[in-house]
């Protein structure tokens, strides 16, 4: 919202020499975000002057005529003579009162003025266009001074071209769709700071009559509860919009189209009223209201054809629809530059309807922002007489006696509050008087009633069962925020200052103040970067038929998913049961966009529904809901497990210049799902790694990870059937695994450091091809004793001088003792006692024994 001070002093009598920096700051304190503070004065720096042309050559010769122009700019140029500019405007003539930058000035975009000589000619200055000068997007032709303007040559433009003005910009919350107006902001201002305020909305305006203006039939009164309008007839429809107007819609940052339509606009940014001009003659038969039908199409004024579906209102006539209602009104009953008739429109509608309706056709217009955040319904007749006084006064016209007016407006329902909840909410003192006072000054009526015992369950840590007086608070038409006493104990304490709220920060935790949960996850983030992979964060949100493209079985758990009311797209209104299906959908962008190497991971929940759990019980917003009302609403919330998952394809150690490179694999998947395991504090040796059968992995290149035997995440390569439907490289691999589903770390002692020599032995193993090199491992530990420190895989290898289905796993084998140096027979005999177990078990024997 975009406004200018100059409009706001017409209706709050701000202080004359108000700061801007104390302007902001009371805005700020109403709870409204400043964007910026504009003075437009600073936006074009030196002399800036009114000029009158005095005489004009035409220069041929040139690829686009030029002309050189005698300017009186009075004694702005030190001489008194006129100036000498060159100009390829063709829009103004000798006599006329122009708007000259003299050398020295600078325009916005920081552009200096200067003298020069351009197309054979000396040129002192510059005649501008309102895009020159920042005030509109005009490049057609320079500004022409209206006749009756009585600068004269020489004075300073900017009081006369609207640049002596200030120009703030706000951001406003969705709850406060009333400061979507001058009549809002005014009226807020005049809270904040005291001063009187002047309603634009309150002034007369002819009521209803027997014989509408129009007829007009209104089929849904729940999307449309108040239908207003007015005719307007033998209007000049040369008249331009006058100058002052133009000025505040080009500072609101709205473009000036036709005057008919300038002022429906005008009277929106000053009255917080939406409204639409017909041209009468264009219109066929009565109007009609109604919600749109099947494979009805509409084509709205900025040309676009749309398909409408039953839940969108439109306006009709004999010909279909000629108007989105709320949004954007249609080409066939658009006011043209040829219109003498027109027909105002003021109406009030559902915000919900307008909401659903803006987003679905994408189309967010200034009156359909302000009708899903909540319009004045008692504005329509009052807009409409402004309208039709603007217009017959500015271009003539006889306006019809006839009004039409719909009402089936109801009124607002009255809000019961205890008069102490403002101070039990918050925990600063308000007194009763206070909070009737605030709530008056909002536009509130109050009734004060009788006392009543207090038992408002939400009033934790207050003493209940005393006497307390009621309010009876019925809110004013222009807040349809203020529904619940919540609402009107926000309003207390915003317009009694924020400021006056004491700041207390909860009592962090000992040490960090991080749970073992958050602890866990932040080591497991931590770990993964700093063996290399990129942390992203998907959004949550995935398509039905990603279940099918991971090949999940039909009996899978993590097929059934929550559906989001309101979904952002469409496309993905399912909440994701597995990290996998965003995961991966990151790696196809990223190698569609060049990176063909890529490793990432995400830490995030995943949501299961609970089936058959029913709806959610009704809560408000008047008292905390009790002990059984929590637990039956989250009864109905699907659990959200948090999940680690990691993604990688193409070199996993990049090719150069010293050497070759190394492909990702599953076994990089396997590592990093034993990284995670050893980053959340579990030991090694309640680690269990085994092949398995797991959608979307590959059958064959399947590991599961276990933790004390329960299995806690899948690790491998996806099934070709998954890449291919996923338009992913080949061999991209994946591991997912439950961080919830991990058990509490155990404290873990400190290791006894040895300070003898280790004894290393290495043993090659031919087994089965079938057998997992985990389980000869653990073989190798239990058979070797406490001598062994640790073992490591270092090699695979398979050929067909070892036979066929056979393969060697070398081990490396490091033996040391705590007390003592081992001799060699000791170490040979703790390697032959775990091969002999190795043999024992998988038939093992030593590779060229």
């Amino acid at each position: 919202m975009r406004v200018s001070v100059s409009w706001l002093r017409e209706y709050v009598d701000l202080p004359a020499d108000l700061p801007a920096g104390d302007l902001e700051q009371a805005l700020v304190d109403l709870g409204i975000e400043v964007e910026s503070i504009v003075d437009l004065r600073a936006t074009v720096t030196g002399p800036l002057v009114v000029g009158e042309v005095l005489q004009i050559e035409e220069l041929t010769g040139f690829k686009k005529p030029i002309r050189f122009c005698r300017v009186d700019v009075g004694g702005a140029n030190g001489t008194g003579e006129p100036q000498e500019i060159v100009c390829g405007a063709r829009n103004f003539a000798p006599g006329d009162k122009v708007v000259v930058i003299l050398p020295g000035g600078v325009l916005p975009g920081n552009f200096a003025i200067g003298a020069r000589k351009t197309y054979g000619r000396n040129s002192h200055g510059m005649i501008c266009s309102a895009r020159e000068l920042g005030l509109g997007d005009d490049h057609s032709g320079i500004i022409v001074l209206p006749a009756d303007v009585k600068a004269q040559p020489g004075d300073d433009a900017r009081p006369v071209v609207g640049l002596d003005d200030v120009v703030v910009e706000m951001e406003i919350t969705p709850d406060r769709g009333y400061a979507l107006s001058v009549r809002g902001i005014a009226r807020e201002l005049s809270h904040a700071l005291g001063v009187p305020f002047r309603d634009p909305a309150d002034a007369p305006a002819a009521g209803g009559t027997a014989e509408p203006a129009y007829p007009v039939e209104v089929r849904d009164p729940v999307g449309c509860d108040r239908f207003a309008a007015r005719m307007v007839r033998g209007v000049d429809p040369t008249v331009a919009t006058p100058g002052w107007m133009r000025q505040r819609l080009t500072a609101a940052g709205v473009r000036s189209i036709s005057l008919p339509v300038d002022i429906t606009n005008y009277l929106m940014l000053e009255l917080g009223q939406p409204m639409h001009a017909f041209d009468a003659d264009r219109i066929t038969g009565p109007l009609v209201v109604r919600r749109a039908e099947p494979g009805e199409k509409l084509t709205t004024l900025d040309g676009v054809s749309r398909a409408l579906v039953p839940e969108d209102m439109v306006i009709c006539d004999d010909s279909g629809p000629i108007s989105l209602a709320a949004v954007m009104g249609g080409e066939t009953s658009e006011v043209l530059a040829s219109t003498t008739n027109v027909l105002f429109e003021a109406a009030h509608w559902d915000p919900a309807m307008v909401g659903r309706t803006a987003r679905r056709h994408k189309l967010f217009s200034e009156a359909a922002k302000r009708w899903e955040r909540g319009v004045d319904p008692t504005l329509p007749l009052v807009a409409l007489e402004k309208a039709v006084r603007l217009l017959t006064d500015l271009a003539g016209g006889t306006p019809g006696a006839e009004v039409l007016d719909l009402d089936h407006v109801r009124p607002p329902a009255p809000v019961t509050l205890p008069v102490d909840l403002p101070t039990r909410r918050v925990g600063v003192s308000y007194p009763a008087d206070r909070v009737v006072e605030l709530l008056e000054q909002v536009g509130c009526a109050v009734s004060r009633g009788a006392d009543r015992l207090g038992e408002d369950p939400g009033a934790v840590g207050v003493a209940t069962g005393g006497a307390v007086e009621v309010l009876t608070v019925t809110p004013p038409s222009w807040r349809p925020d203020l529904t619940d006493p919540a609402d009107l104990v926000e309003e207390v304490v915003r317009l009694d200052g924020y400021d006056r709220v004491p700041s207390v920060l909860p009592t962090a935790r000992p040490g960090r103040g991080l749970t073992p949960a958050q602890q866990r996850r932040r080591a497991v983030a931590r770990s993964l970067a700093e063996r290399g992979w990129v942390e992203v964060l998907a959004q949550p949100f995935v398509a039905p038929e990603l279940a099918d493209q991971l090949g999940l079985p039909a009996d899978d758990p993590r097929r059934p998913a929550v559906r989001v009311a309101n979904p952002l797209s469409e496309e993905e209104p399912l909440l994701r049961t597995t990290l996998l299906g965003p995961l991966l959908g990151i790696v196809r962008r990223n190698v569609g966009r060049g990176q063909r190497d890529v490793a990432i991971y995400e830490i995030g929940a995943v949501f299961r529904p609970r089936p058959g759990v029913g709806a959610p019980p009704a809560m408000g917003v008047d008292r905390r809901p009790t002990d059984e009302e929590f637990a039956a609403a989250d009864a109905v919330v699907p659990a959200q497990p948090r999940h680690v998952a990691v993604a990688l394809c193409g070199e996993i150690e990049p090719a150069g210049w010293w050497g070759a490179g190394r492909a990702a694999s599953w076994a990089d998947a396997v590592e990093a799902g034993r990284a995670v395991l050893a980053a959340a504090g579990i030991p090694a040796d309640r680690v269990t790694v085994r092949a398995g059968e797991y959608a979307p992995w590959h059958p064959g290149r399947c590991a599961e990870l276990l933790v004390d035997d329960t299995v806690v995440g899948h690790a491998g390569e996806l099934h070709p059937a998954v890449v291919a439907a996923l338009e992913l490289p080949r061999r991209t691999s994946a591991m997912e695994l439950d961080l919830d589903a991990l058990p509490a770390a155990p404290l873990v002692a400190g290791p006894a450091i040895s300070t003898f020599p280790p004894a290393l032995i290495d043993v090659a193993l031919v087994v089965d091809e079938a057998v997992p090199a985990a389980e000869v491992r653990a073989a190798l530990v239990e058979g070797a004793g406490a001598l062994l420190e640790d073992v490591r895989l270092f090699d695979v290898y398979a050929s067909a001088q070892l036979g066929a289905g056979r393969k060697s796993l070398a081990y490396k084998l490091t033996f040391r003792a705590p007390d003592r140096t081992l001799a060699g027979e000791e170490a040979v005999a703790a390697r032959d006692a775990a091969v002999a177990l190795a043999a024992q078990r998988f038939g093992a024997t030593l590779r060229g024994a």
